[in-house]
């Protein structure tokens, strides 16, 4: 074999030990494919996190937002940024044509996961909140808290500024509620809550937002 012939042969073999370690390479770091490295995996998250539980962030909602719900619109008249110790939490009053003067709020609370409850206006009647149970409309409510609250008042609420407002709470079944609340000692108001479902609740911020 010529000298020539000897020199070609190893620069194919050299050729191929290069292409073979660049394979092995490529191999042993995920990125056998052509165009660059591979993209970097995607960051935890929370699965319920509140993107995922309605269209638009309800711990944002405002005075001049409006609110999708089952079919209608209200808008958002008010809100009581309410603070008791270290925990808050948010109220805002709805208007609706639908509602015929019925009392119509949304409650947002972290605890820890966001909780957003509709809540509608009941006539008290008889009813008081010192019992331990309550039965409206054939439902049973357990009590679960009792405390007093600071609350900051936005737009329209139907109260002052500023206050203080007694609250008790009570809980039913399958996501259902009852509230009663007392501000700066007048008479109680009472409601009924039910937990927003995933995905059921649309929010249009207003042109402040």
């Amino acid at each position: 074999m010529s000298g020539a012939a000897i020199v070609i042969l190893l620069a194919l073999i050299l050729v191929a030990l290069i292409v073979l370690i660049v394979v092995l390479l490529r191999r042993r770091s995920g990125t056998s494919a052509p165009g660059g490295p591979a993209p970097a995996p995607a960051a935890p998250r929370d699965p319920f996190a509140a993107e995922d539980q309605v269209a638009g962030d309800p711990r944002t909602l405002k005075a001049g937002d409006m609110v999708e719900y089952l079919g209608t619109r209200y808008f958002v008249r008010g809100s009581l940024r309410l603070k008791e110790g270290g925990y808050t939490w948010s109220e805002h009053l709805l208007d609706a044509d639908t509602t015929e003067g019925t009392k119509v709020w949304i409650s947002v609370e972290e605890d820890p996961d966001l909780e957003v409850v509709w809540w509608t206006g009941h006539d008290i009647g008889d009813l008081t909140p010192g019992d331990r149970t309550i039965v409206v409309d054939g439902v049973e409510y357990r009590r679960e808290e009792h405390g007093t609250a600071t609350y900051d008042s936005e737009g329209t609420t139907g109260v002052g500024v500023q206050g203080r407002v007694e609250y008790v709470d009570y809980e039913g079944p399958r996501g259902k509620y009852l509230s009663f609340e007392q501000y700066g000692g007048g008479q109680w108001e009472a409601g009924l809550g039910e937990r927003v479902p995933a995905g059921s609740m649309t929010i249009y911020p207003g042109s402040g937002g």
